[in-house]
């Protein structure tokens, strides 16, 4: 009989140590899962982008402040595209900015750059806003999106991506650049996003430094309510 029970240790042993290893290697693959993950690139016959780009979009619920760990959380990644083609195949099967519904956001930005202004791409840089009256958000970031996929803005590697927010009276759209202090980029940027949103010339638009955006009074996380001056005279684009 004792024979018996040490027979019985020695094989709940080894089944311990079979479980342990098999542990072990899928964790190891696990870790291992980010390096090993296949690289965007265009297909055969695709007209590749200057640089690839990945979608994000997040929904929170209004007046309830957020850190920046759970924004983080919050903010879901949709896909990254190198070519036109592979942007059109996301793009046609997502929901316009128009058709959102609450305290919704898109995200365009480049690949490896999280759409937050403590990334260390955005930290440094800044953002033109626009205000959108409800109805005009869909045509603005469409147009939007596509000057910058198509590289119109003509600063370099200084775009760092796009956001559209749809709130409940009004819609923002922002484009943000890397160093908010170089005043001919920002400049350029503004005068291109004039052209190709087709703005009129009283539109207002507002810079702000994603610095001064972290300083905000009461600010407890990125993007808590991102543009506070609602005073302001909304863009009424015929």
């Amino acid at each position: 009989m004792k024979d018996d029970d040490s027979g019985d240790h020695d094989q709940n042993e080894e089944n311990s140590t079979q479980k342990d290893g098999e542990k072990e290697k899928a964790e190891r693959e696990k870790s291992q899962g980010g390096s090993k993950r296949k690289a965007v690139v265009p297909g055969p016959a695709e007209h590749p982008l200057q640089y690839n780009y990945t979608f994000w979009y997040s929904r929170r619920t209004p007046g309830r402040p957020t850190s920046s760990q759970s924004y983080e959380q919050n903010i879901k990644q949709i896909g990254t595209f190198a070519s036109v083609e592979q942007f059109w195949r996301f793009y046609s099967h997502m929901v316009r900015p128009g058709d959102l519904t609450g305290h919704s956001d898109f995200h365009l930005f480049k690949e490896g750059i999280k759409p937050m202004w403590e990334d260390d791409a955005n930290k440094n840089g800044g953002k033109w806003i626009i205000r959108l009256r409800k109805g005009l958000a869909s045509r603005c970031w469409e147009n939007l999106i596509l000057a910058m996929l198509g590289e119109q803005f003509m600063v370099g590697e200084e775009i760092c991506g796009a956001v559209v927010s749809v709130r409940f009276q009004e819609d923002i759209i922002s484009i943000w650049n890397k160093t908010a202090s170089d005043q001919a980029t920002t400049a350029r940027i503004r005068d291109t996003l004039r052209r190709v949103l087709n703005l009129p010339p009283n539109t207002i638009m507002e810079y702000k430094t994603h610095t001064d955006s972290i300083k905000m009074p009461g600010r407890l996380g990125p993007q808590r309510l991102l543009f506070q001056n609602f005073w302001k005279p909304r863009l009424n684009v015929p």
